[in-house]
């Protein structure tokens, strides 16, 4: 079992920046892909962010230009910074680590942006 663990979630002011952190094994960290994934309420379980061991990035559109993905290798950490936060990005935010069919979840982390 891999254990990917999150923390950084929190309440903001619409407009306010969050940073979210994802710690992974040192055994997994360089070859998979790691991703931020976010479910509101109601909602499907929807991809935010990945980025690829090589360092290539896909982001979801509503996130463009506002979140950035990033990942320290020699921390086994991967990052989300949130700016400009608006309400419909409320949701629990989970880190995600895959690599073909091998696909591990962390706990989740609660962001909401709520004046």
């Amino acid at each position: 079992q891999v254990q990917l663990v999150e923390s950084g979630g929190g309440l903001v002011q619409p407009g306010g920046s969050l940073r979210l952190s994802c710690a992974a094994p040192r055994r997994i960290f360089s070859a998979y892909t790691m991703g931020w994934y976010r479910q509101a309420p109601g909602k499907q379980r929807e991809l935010v962010a990945e980025i690829t061991g090589t360092g290539n990035r896909n982001y979801a559109s509503s996130v463009k230009g506002r979140f950035t993905i990033s990942r320290d290798n020699a921390q086994n950490t991967v990052y989300l910074q949130m700016n400009s936060l608006k309400p419909e990005d409320t949701a629990v935010y989970y880190c995600n680590a895959r690599l073909g069919s091998y696909i591990f979840w962390g706990q989740g982390t609660q962001v909401t942006a709520s004046s």
